[in-house]
């Protein structure tokens, strides 16, 4: 009998209990992986999620709550601030590029944002082109992203009509759904997958909030956000500087809103970790057990092993080696788990957080976590095996 054939079969005498550890070892790798897909698609979201756009300019408030309505599409924007300053800002010899941007209407539950045409070009470059259509060019053409397109199966040509608020279903005062019927969008391009929040947005020409909402006189005409480009970190400064200095307006460094954010993020994280570590622990008590439980048989297998002359490290593999074979079989299943969990689930994160989870490609993280599943398997099985190895064989064929 080969030792891979002794593995298998003492497995198999404990069903139960091995398979136990297996499932114990399984989810414990499994959820391990899913939050190494969520920290790597935060990390990667963060990194690319507001593109150049280094300064962001919007009414007084909370300066993440800005980056995350601006940037990731998520929450409420902080107020309106005049449409005439955007060409105090795009004159501020600091400034590169400067995009206004209007918000506070949905479709079905994705938002619609107000954006100048430009601002694709900037942000993605001119090599990103159309996935179908065109741009949009007059008041209520609308183009997609690629996550709307596919959840909602819409098409080139399609027209629908809006809703006031950011989430599906908003009412108005009366209790009744607020949808704008006398506005009517038509579809004229959808965008191809840009792995951002973009992918889940429906962008329209900037000045259809002022059209569905009446607001035709030019002093009332008001935007959500500038996204602003500065020419230099030194400009940046001076944008912030001056343009945080006015009333009821706030200037903010995207990159610090957005690292505040992750901050917050990894703490959640470190809550999660030390309920990982109790899972780890469960797992290689779970090995334990399921070797422990064997050691009186095992007694008895290292006994004839030794006597028809097995070498020491025969042996010896064969009793770490059942503790190993359960861990790697787990290892495996849960590598798998994780992956197909993040696939499965990744429609869903996007859609609630606008994180993109790339699940079918190996993280630097996950060959930690293969090493140190098996040493946590290979310790786990050294004391029952230390345990049956130092009994007599002589004295235990007597008894």
């Amino acid at each position: 009998m080969n030792l891979l054939t002794l593995l298998w079969r003492n497995v198999l005498h404990r069903k139960t209990l091995s398979l136990l550890t297996i499932m114990s070892v399984g989810v414990t790798v499994a959820l391990v992986v899913f939050l190494l897909l969520c920290s790597d698609g935060l990390e990667k979201g963060a990194e690319k999620g507001y593109g150049p756009f280094e300064v962001t300019i919007g009414a007084k408030g909370s300066a993440t709550q800005l980056a995350l309505n601006t940037y990731y599409h998520i929450g409420a924007p902080t107020g309106n601030i005049p449409y005439t300053l955007l060409d105090e800002v795009r004159k501020d010899p600091s400034v590169d590029r400067a995009y206004a941007m209007t918000t506070g209407d949905n479709y079905n539950g994705f938002p619609i944002v107000g954006m100048e045409a430009e601002y694709f070009l900037t942000r993605y470059g001119a090599d990103k082109q159309m996935a179908q259509g065109k741009i949009y060019e007059k008041l209520g053409d609308t183009i997609v992203g690629s996550h709307v397109a596919s959840t909602l199966g819409l098409h080139v040509g399609d027209k629908f009509q809006g809703a006031h608020g950011l989430v599906k279903g908003a009412v108005d005062d009366d209790g009744d759904e607020d949808e704008h019927h006398s506005f009517t969008y038509t579809i004229v391009g959808i965008l191809p997958p840009l792995f951002t929040s973009d992918d889940r947005a429906v962008f329209t020409t900037l000045d259809y909030a002022w059209a569905v909402h009446e607001s035709q006189k030019t002093e009332k005409k008001e935007v959500t956000t500038i996204l602003v480009k500065p020419k230099t970190l030194l400009g940046a400064q001076s944008i912030k500087t001056t343009y945080g200095q006015m009333n009821n307006v706030q200037a903010i460094y995207t990159s610090k809103a957005v690292a505040d954010v992750v901050n917050v993020v990894d703490k959640g994280t470190q809550a999660l970790s030390v309920v990982t570590v109790i899972c780890i622990l469960l797992a290689a008590g779970s090995i334990l057990l399921s070797l422990v439980a064997a050691v009186n048989e095992r007694k008895k297998d290292v006994g004839l092993l030794r006597l028809i002359g097995k070498t020491k490290t025969f042996i010896w593999v064969s009793l770490i080696g059942e503790g190993i074979l359960l861990t790697f079989i787990g290892l495996i299943g849960g590598l798998l788990a994780g992956h197909a969990g993040g696939y499965a689930s990744r429609e869903a994160v996007f859609e609630y957080s606008g994180l993109q989870i790339q699940t079918w490609h190996f993280m630097p993280g996950e060959g930690w976590l293969i090493v140190g599943t098996l040493l946590i398997g290979i310790i786990a099985s050294i004391g029952p095996a230390l345990q049956a190895y130092r009994v007599d064989p002589l004295q235990l064929f007597k008894s």
